[in-house]
């Protein structure tokens, strides 16, 4: 048999070129084509769209999630401040009852004093106690003796005792009456030696004693221990 022969392909009808007695489905076709043309812009327009909806949507989370960790971490700055604000508040209610600028007074029942170092008169050591927004310690109970009997250890220390207003009315110097309450006189005492003892201080064993108010002893302060 001879070689076989194949038909050569036709080639495809170029839409550019139209024939005139065709120009109605040359017209169909590039309306096709338009069309086409015009839905697949369309689509990619869509999907653009959406990508950038996604990243936007994306961005306002992670701000918002950014936003959100850091008022957290706020908070949680705030309440650990807080935690050791309190505690260093405890430490020091129990290292300094009386405050910690107020260190070298000491603390007893709710109260804060504080033992002189220098010797002065009455009147002076009253003035004295008033600038540091206090009084001549008063002493109304057991306990309260004791506890200045223990510190003074025999040393001449002033209270806020006297009766310099009228002889005899012994008074603190809140302007209550002593002899109704508590006492801790030194036996004899007090016995107006040379008609001069207005004002009163602890002294031997911590018992009272009255004596010239020019007289120079130590000096007891008292105030209320403060909130804290």
């Amino acid at each position: 048999m001879g070689p076989s022969c194949k038909a050569a392909p036709k080639p495809l009808p170029d839409l550019s070129i139209c024939d005139p007695s065709q120009s109605l489905f040359c017209s169909k076709d590039r309306n096709f084509l338009r069309q086409k043309l015009r839905s697949s812009l369309t689509v990619y327009v869509l999907l653009a769209l959406s990508y950038l909806l996604i990243l936007i949507l994306f961005a306002v989370s992670l701000s918002r999630g950014t936003v959100i960790g850091a008022f957290r971490r706020l908070c949680l700055t705030s309440l650990m401040r807080q935690e050791v604000g309190a505690t260093q508040r405890d430490v020091g209610s129990v290292l300094f009852p009386c405050g910690p600028e107020a260190r070298e007074w000491e603390y007893f029942s709710g109260k804060c004093y504080y033992f002189s170092l220098r010797e002065t008169s009455w009147q002076r050591a009253k003035v004295l106690c008033e600038e540091v927004h206090s009084r001549l310690a008063i002493i109304n109970s057991h306990a309260q003796q004791n506890f200045i009997m223990y510190r003074t250890r025999n040393q001449r220390f002033w209270i806020g005792l006297s009766d310099k207003n009228s002889e005899g009315e012994w008074k603190w110097i809140d302007g209550s009456n002593s002899t109704t309450g508590f006492t801790y006189w030194k036996e004899g005492e007090p016995n107006n030696s040379g008609q001069n003892e207005d004002c009163a201080h602890v002294w031997t064993y911590g018992e009272w004693n009255d004596v010239d108010c020019t007289y120079k002893c130590y000096y007891i302060c008292e105030k209320p221990a403060p909130r804290l």
